[in-house]
């Protein structure tokens, strides 16, 4: 049996590489870190998370959380390696970030039909591939790839939040509490500092006149960002008010000092499994390190704050997926050419996995004679591949999980709890197309969660 070929050792070619060996497929797995590193990484771990910690909502009516179902259903690496270094984060799913990308690593390699190779890639090889390099692939093999069809990338810019050491947050100031107490433990999964109005006028003032890194030329070329990962000073830039009705939002949170709702709040979320590490919830940023370091000291409850991480941008790469690939995640022009995760334009780590989980499956169908499948547009992940492969290709945005994707549910009398519907029939959908065309599908797995996530 001809060999595949995965190039990029993130959450989408380590989840392709994985379901293609799980179908018997061997498989050659590249990875360039840690001889060739990136803008981003630290590690030399395979699957390595550099923006947020969090997985998004587990809840099952929820977008991501239907997400989540449809991939622990299917078998995810991804998701199963989540499911065991996760930490407290109320109804998401958050990890610790150096736990989970070991054990990935581990998983990985230890397959006996994989084969981990740390070189870069700076040509596509001939036979079956899947390219998941991500929004960091090497200038090289991005020349190589563009060169396919002569089209332009597109680019957007991506930022990191900073993570504090939780013992130097002042817990005389700050409290421990999640939004409206939704069934998490008691004291609360998030720290949240809280500001008066006042706090909130100086802060933003301080970060509204703090200096952000110079773009290099070519990223200066298209300086603009993806919504979903807005650096906090480019949000506060668009109104005075904005960080309070966006990361910075109070709604759900009672301050036990004042016994009343703060004007705004900030978040930190629980970084690694011992608790000793929080990063700032929303906090992308990329101001000079000095500037952070003399701005988020202003957040009351980190005035003495010591920060193990600061924040910063780097940009993102993803093709122009509708004029280029098929909804099996397919190369239009290269029946054996695959490609997965956030180059695709899919946004959020379990969309990146998803799409990995995809490609492999195909990759591993298309060389034991069988036929790519299409997933259903009724499911989430279908109609991620749906929507990337078939938006409009001249204003493609990358997208994320959410309802709006969907299949509209039919008109029925009454308010009714539509994520339940979406994803009751997502589910269904999913366990039969499974039973139809051989997929492995377990349906008690799917509606499994983290021991850390609360029931719903």
């Amino acid at each position: 049996m001809k060999e595949l070929t995965v190039i990029g050792g993130g959450l989408a070619g380590t989840e392709a590489a994985w379901q293609a060996a799980e179908l018997g497929v061997p498989v050659r797995l590249y990875e360039m870190r840690p001889g060739t590193p990136t803008p981003a990484h630290d590690t030399p771990w395979l699957a390595e998370l550099v923006c947020s910690n969090s997985l998004g909502s587990d809840l099952p009516h929820k977008a991501p959380g239907l997400l989540k179902a449809e991939l622990r259903g299917l078998g995810s690496l991804i998701l199963d390696c989540a499911a065991q270094t996760a930490v407290p984060a109320g109804s998401s799913l958050a990890v610790d970030r150096e736990a989970f990308a070991q054990l990935v690593t581990e998983r990985i390699a230890a397959h006996p039909l994989i084969t981990l190779v740390h070189e870069e890639v700076t040509a596509l090889p001939d036979g079956p591939t899947v390219v998941a390099t991500g929004p960091l692939t090497s200038p090289a093999l991005a020349e190589v790839i563009a060169g396919l069809s002569g089209r332009d990338y597109l680019y957007f810019y991506d930022a990191v939040s900073p993570i504090v050491q939780a013992e130097t947050v002042d817990m005389a100031i700050a409290f421990r509490q999640s939004r409206y107490d939704r069934g998490e433990q008691e004291e609360g999964d998030y720290i949240n500092c809280p500001m008066t109005r006042e706090e909130y006028e100086a802060f933003t003032d301080a970060l509204l006149a703090a200096e952000t890194i110079v773009l290099k030329q070519f990223e200066r070329e298209d300086p603009h960002f993806f919504e979903g990962c807005m650096p906090v000073e480019a949000l506060a830039r668009r109104g005075r008010e904005a960080l309070a009705f966006g990361p910075m939002r109070p709604v759900g949170l009672i301050d036990p000092r004042t016994g009343q709702r703060p004007y705004a709040v900030v978040q930190l979320r629980q970084d690694n499994l011992i608790g000793t590490l929080y990063n700032l919830v929303g906090f992308q940023t990329n101001l000079k390190w000095p500037d952070q370091k003399r701005v988020l000291r202003l957040i009351p409850g980190l005035a003495q704050a010591e920060f193990v991480r600061y924040g910063m941008m780097h940009r993102n790469t993803y093709v122009n997926a509708p004029a280029l690939l098929q909804p099996t995640l397919q190369y239009r022009n290269r029946a054996d050419l695959f490609f997965a995760g956030q180059i695709v334009g899919v946004e959020g780590y379990v969309g990146n996995a998803g799409t990995g989980l995809l490609a492999g499956v195909n990759a591993a169908r298309l060389l034991t004679g069988g036929h790519p499948l299409i997933l259903p547009p009724a499911t989430m992940l279908g109609a991620l591949c749906h929507y990337v492969t078939h938006a409009a290709a001249k204003e493609f945005q990358p997208m994320k999980a959410n309802f709006g994707i969907l299949p509209p549910l039919p008109p029925r009398p009454g308010k009714q709890d539509n994520g339940r519907l979406y994803a009751d029939r997502a589910l269904t959908a999913l366990r039969r197309f499974a039973r139809e065309h051989g997929l492995r599908y377990d349906q008690d797995n799917a509606h499994a969660k983290t021991q850390s996530t609360p029931s719903s």
